[in-house]
């Protein structure tokens, strides 16, 4: 799953469509699996140092405010999953397909491209003041969205075994692709002095329920825009070396890649829910997601303008060049989209931005709590109308069910 993970949480965590799931287990949600017992409304990141000769690990642990704009963990309905993919009750599953995808997981491109050198340590060792700490909060963020996606693809791999068995070799091999990202994610914070604690995220985060289609939704939006903000960064620290301050970036063109066939799965497992593309009901889910996704990440980059200027980019011009480019690979797949090269969005998103930025204000203030909550009414009033301003703009109609077969495409 790509550094940018779903958030559906522009205004109130989008509970139209998710539940948090947490602990206890009711009699009406027994088939759905969550994967931590220990729901926390913080996460905790571990500084890792070692005492010269002894070998002993000293945990320095420091608490990250989870918000909404934070990157989540994910669990589904499996039962509902497994009827998806049984070949006996879905006749639209195209095995040829997913054969030939299995074969491009099962080839592994990227099996020895993860390999560090003694350049990660020497350039982390040059990065200091702000942007030391700007550059770990990119790695934290990142890490726990490619764990996120590690923990779900794995899930789903074990309980599809039997009903589909190529369905689910395919999601065990996506969370190979996930891990690998995770740990080398996390062995670039070791540069910097510290590690996250899978473990602990693991059973502390909390998971949000998405239904099986909003799954497919959300995490095709995910993969798509990941290969996007990837490839995007590489070339342009390709063209511009002189902003090249740390080496992970040069393992973006063939780790988008793997983002890239995700996406190109989670299209395959569309194609074979027609009743996910081809109704009113999906056009509105489908801008539903994409605004998310995209309200998401701009909120999210714009807070943290000092890591892209750091790397030579422009935040905004950034990240309405990877939500076009995103919102146009949708376009292929979802039934409609919204109109994203509207001059008319990108005002929306900037007065979003300014709202965003008037709540943090506030939240960050010495103001008793009840009169902090009664100073964000009206700027999170202005928020929502922006939201749904935005959604209710003519969206571009798309999507095609008369797809071609499948072929393998590297589409940069």
């Amino acid at each position: 799953m790509a550094a940018c993970t779903v958030s559906t949480a522009v205004v109130s965590n989008a509970r139209l469509a998710t539940k948090e799931h947490g602990a206890a287990s009711s009699s009406s949600c027994r088939s759905v699996v969550s994967f931590g017992a220990q729901p926390a409304s913080l996460w905790k990141t571990f500084g890792v140092s070692k005492t010269q000769g002894k070998g002993v690990v000293m945990m320095a642990k420091k608490e990250i405010n989870e918000s909404l704009l934070t990157p989540r963990f994910y669990t589904t309905d499996f039962e509902e999953m497994e009827q998806l993919f049984n070949q006996d009750i879905n006749k639209n599953l195209n095995q040829a397909e997913f054969d030939a995808l299995l074969q491009e997981f099962k080839t592994d491109y990227n099996q020895t491209h993860f390999v560090r050198n003694a350049e990660f340590k020497e350039a982390a060792s040059k990065i200091q003041g702000p942007m030391r700490q700007i550059f770990v909060e990119f790695l934290e963020r990142s890490c726990t969205a490619e764990f996120s996606g590690f923990l779900l693809y794995k899930e789903l791999g074990r309980r599809l075994k039997k009903t589909n068995p190529v369905v689910a070799e395919i999601f065990t091999l996506m969370s190979r692709d996930e891990a690998r990202h995770a740990g080398f994610l996390n062995k670039g914070l070791s540069d910097f002095g510290l590690a996250l604690d899978l473990g602990f995220l693991t059973k502390a985060r909390k998971y949000t329920f998405f239904k099986p289609k909003f799954i497919f939704y959300a995490t095709y939006l995910s993969e798509k825009i990941g290969y996007w903000r990837y490839i995007s960064i590489y070339r342009h620290l390709k063209e511009n070396p002189e902003f090249q301050c740390y080496p992970i970036f040069k393992y973006f063109e063939n780790w988008c890649q793997d983002e890239n066939r995700h996406g190109d799965f989670f299209s395959a497992l569309m194609k074979a829910q027609p009743q996910f593309l081809n109704d009113w009901k999906a056009k509105l889910w489908s801008r539903f997601f994409c605004l998310s996704v995209y309200i998401t990440m701009y909120l999210n980059d714009t807070q943290r303008n000092d890591f892209y200027q750091g790397i030579g980019l422009d935040t905004k011009k950034f990240d309405m060049h990877v939500i076009i480019e995103t919102n146009r690979t949708t376009a292929r797949i979802f039934p409609a989209v919204p109109d994203v090269e509207s001059p008319e969005f990108q005002r929306k998103l900037d007065r979003m931005v300014e709202y965003n930025q008037a709540l943090i204000k506030i939240g960050e203030s010495d103001a008793p709590g009840a009169l902090k909550n009664l100073q964000k009414i009206p700027i999170i009033a202005q928020f929502a109308a922006e939201v749904l301003a935005m959604f209710l703009m003519k969206p571009v109609e798309s999507g095609s069910l008369d797809f071609v077969d499948f072929e393998p495409q590297v589409v940069y």
